[in-house]
């Protein structure tokens, strides 16, 4: 039974995204019919053919008529999507490799003034850094950089686990859940210190991410930086209409 205050459409489409994106409903399958649906969430059929319908136009789901509903498969098997190029152990999952994480720094520090600008806070404002080193099959492969608002958290940084995806991150610690994200890819040279922890040459080149997370009321949650060894994983996007 859902409740609100969300409109009702709204929470069952977050709840089948949540699904999908999980591998609840795994690829190719047919998920439940519309009765069973309303009837799980106490909501109208009506209210079902609505959120499947924006779900299909999405390319999530397809539609067969007189057969049900069923997930895409091809968007279920890409590697990049519904924001799942940040969730790097399920991108290094997806290439054929077991992930791993190890924690390599973490600092409380001042906010430089671009950071600033990026959280929106004042420059020299308490920031949590922390440094992720992502290895697939015990291959660095990312390295991952976060700087969070000191204020966002509840607890003492020394408590937060950094082996957290950043969405979970945010849940457990600051009560916050990201909405979307806005996102510059480019390519540049590695800084020294990057290039030891990904076990690369200093100044060769390699992709990098910087992402800004938002919350459902623009706020922004956490910069990240990070570079990403294209040579080893690759990715397959999809762009939906």
């Amino acid at each position: 039974m859902l409740v609100q205050p969300k409109p009702l459409a709204e929470q069952v489409e977050q709840v089948l995204r949540r699904r999908l994106r999980e591998g609840v409903y795994s690829a190719g399958s047919r998920i439940p019919s519309e009765s069973e649906l309303a009837a799980e969430f106490g909501v109208s059929r009506a209210t079902v053919r609505t959120v499947l319908a924006k779900l299909a136009v999405h390319g999530l789901l397809l539609r067969r008529q007189g057969d049900g509903t069923y997930v895409n498969a091809r968007v279920q098997q890409a590697n990049a999507h519904w924001g799942s190029l940040w969730d790097f152990n399920s991108l290094i999952e997806n290439n054929g490799y077991t992930p791993t994480i190890q924690e390599v720094a973490r600092e409380v520090r001042p906010a430089t003034e671009e950071e600033a600008l990026a959280l929106a806070i004042a420059p020299g404002e308490g920031l949590f850094s922390i440094h992720r080193l992502f290895l697939a099959d015990a291959q660095p492969v990312i390295l991952a950089h976060n700087v969070f608002p000191l204020s966002l958290f509840r607890v003492p940084v020394e408590q937060i686990d950094g082996s957290l995806h950043i969405r979970r991150l945010l849940q457990r610690y600051a009560a916050r859940e990201v909405a979307f994200t806005i996102t510059t890819v480019h390519a540049t040279h590695l800084p020294e210190k990057v290039a030891s922890w990904l076990c690369r040459q200093p100044e060769e080149v390699m992709l990098s991410l910087q992402v800004v997370f938002y919350s459902k009321d623009d706020e922004p949650l956490t910069l990240g930086h990070s570079f990403f060894d294209d040579r080893v994983l690759r990715l397959r996007l999809v762009q939906a209409w």
